[in-house]
């Protein structure tokens, strides 16, 4: 993971090597304005005043330079992008249910608890997360170096599943929903309820997450294949009752239509 930043970085210095255009190419622009301003006779040059004279020569640098200069700023803005770890996991592609928690509440131990014997390579997945430098890169394989990547990837999942059960981080999820994050319930008669996040087991590795509808009270698959291979235990079974207890204004009514099985516009014999 490093090492795609590291490439990332040395790609964008590439372009700007690339873009800055070099002084044999400004020397001929010039010079081909020069020849075109130079077409006409010295008289003539000199019939005018020095103050209504401009140089083409002149017009032609400053137009490469500020473009140059654009360029190298839409360059320096890129590099300047130092995007946190913490961000980079959560725009991944399929692990939008997240939300990104506080350093401060990483850097707690107590809210760590317990998870050092849960997670291998503890403390360098640590560091990933909270963007330590560490020489830790140098010294493994690539192999073991994915190995961390993965230790971080899990330990951020259940220092989640914990941080979304506090009031800042219910606060943070509420914004998820209101923005229907978690996406909506598929049952016609639920009419688009906003759903919440939910794991079948608290238990790592157990089952994947689905999606709860507070209305018809059912879970569902995610729409995305990518969010339906998060790990459940990263949510959890408390965290979308606890969400709807802390906001009760949210829980909506259970729907009273529901679906009738006809045949020939009769309805079915409940036996």
């Amino acid at each position: 993971m490093y090492k795609d930043r590291n490439e990332a970085a040395s790609k964008s210095r590439v372009l700007k090597d690339k873009s800055a255009p070099p002084p044999s190419t400004s020397a001929s622009g010039g010079g081909a304005a020069g020849v075109g301003g130079g077409r006409k006779s010295q008289a003539q040059f000199d019939t005018h005043s020095s103050s209504n004279f401009t140089d083409p020569l002149k017009n032609t640098r400053s137009d490469e330079e500020s473009e140059t200069d654009s360029e190298e700023s839409d360059v320096s803005g890129s590099e300047g992008d130092d995007t946190s770890w913490i961000s980079w996991f959560c725009n991944l592609r399929g692990n939008e249910f997240f939300c990104e928690v506080d350093d401060e509440y990483i850097q707690d131990d107590f809210n760590l608890c317990g998870l050092s014997s849960q997670v291998p390579y503890y403390d360098y997945a640590l560091d990933l997360i909270l963007d330590v430098e560490s020489s830790h890169g140098d010294m493994f394989t690539e192999e073991q170096n994915e190995l961390v990547e993965s230790a971080a990837e899990m330990l951020y999942g259940l220092i989640h599943v914990r941080y979304i059960l506090t009031t800042k981080g219910l606060a943070t999820m509420l914004e998820k929903y209101k923005n229907y994050d978690f996406g909506r319930c598929p049952r016609v008669y639920c009419c688009g309820q906003p759903c919440l996040p939910v794991g079948q087991s608290d238990i790592p590795r157990s089952s994947t997450i689905k999606i709860y509808c507070p209305k018809c009270e059912d879970i569902y698959y995610p729409r995305s294949k990518y969010q339906g291979n998060i790990d459940g235990a990263y949510f959890g079974t408390t965290f979308p009752h606890l969400f709807l207890m802390t906001y009760g204004h949210l829980k909506p009514q259970k729907p009273i239509q529901s679906y009738v099985p006809r045949v020939f516009g009769f309805k079915l014999h409940t036996s």
